[in-house]
């Protein structure tokens, strides 16, 4: 059971998601050391819309951590050679993964974020995957939460000399788009602070064509509210 007033790691990209994550972990009274990554995406500008909604929600700590992820190329997030698919004829599901998939990146954050929570004593990792409206994607499923909650406690000398057990929180694994949306207005978030689209404008205005812009659209839609943020008005 989560305990008040205790610190814990919460893994903020700047997009709707895990802004709803971060709220739902300060709703149950924690203090929350926000963890965001640069890492090479081609999408920088969601890294200014994680430090504007830690400020929000008033995130006990925020970090944001240089890794480097394009060297290793293979995903259209960190290759520029690869275009984002954009328009595609039914949005991404579990039967495909599509070229925005960054290989292991959630395997990399999460063990980022294990280290910083040994360091300060937390035991739980807050992480905003979902696996209902979503891309498909092998790091965001139930199995693979499940696996790296089992490894960190496998991995870490906090946990095998008994002084923590860790736990991957996932608040929103299983909610619609619109679900999530609905919890994070009820809580506070702020979502024209968010950025989702994988390519935006240099203005940083969203496509509204690829599966993330797709994807919020379709949850606002759903929700019956309007989508504050600015979007491209035609096709680039």
């Amino acid at each position: 059971m989560l305990q008040k007033n205790k610190k814990t790691v919460v893994l903020l990209s700047g997009g709707l998601d895990s802004a709803t994550t971060l709220a739902v972990a300060r709703s149950r009274g924690l203090l929350c050391c926000a963890m965001t990554f640069r890492y090479g995406q081609r999408h920088r500008c969601e890294i200014d819309a994680a430090k504007k909604i830690a400020r929000s929600l008033g995130a006990f700590e925020h970090r944001i951590i240089d890794i480097d992820l394009a060297p290793f190329g293979a995903s259209a997030l960190t290759d520029p050679k690869i275009k984002v698919p954009k328009d595609t004829s039914d949005l991404a599901g579990p039967e495909r993964i599509p070229t925005t998939y960054v290989p292991a990146r959630n395997t990399i954050f999460l063990s980022y974020a294990l280290a910083w929570a040994e360091v300060l004593g937390a035991s739980d990792i807050f992480i905003g995957v979902n696996c209902t409206d979503y891309s498909g994607y092998p790091d965001c499923r139930p199995e693979f939460i499940s696996a790296f909650q089992k490894l960190a406690n496998l991995a870490t000398a906090a946990a095998v000399t008994g002084k923590s057990r860790y736990r991957i929180v996932a608040p929103i694994m299983n909610m619609t788009k619109a679900e999530i949306i609905l919890t994070g207005t009820r809580l506070g978030v702020d979502f024209s602070l968010t950025h989702t689209c994988y390519d935006p404008d240099p203005a940083g205005r969203s496509c509204r064509r690829c599966d993330a812009c797709r994807f919020r659209l379709k949850g606002f839609a759903e929700a019956g509210l309007k989508d504050p943020i600015e979007y491209q008005t035609a096709k680039q």
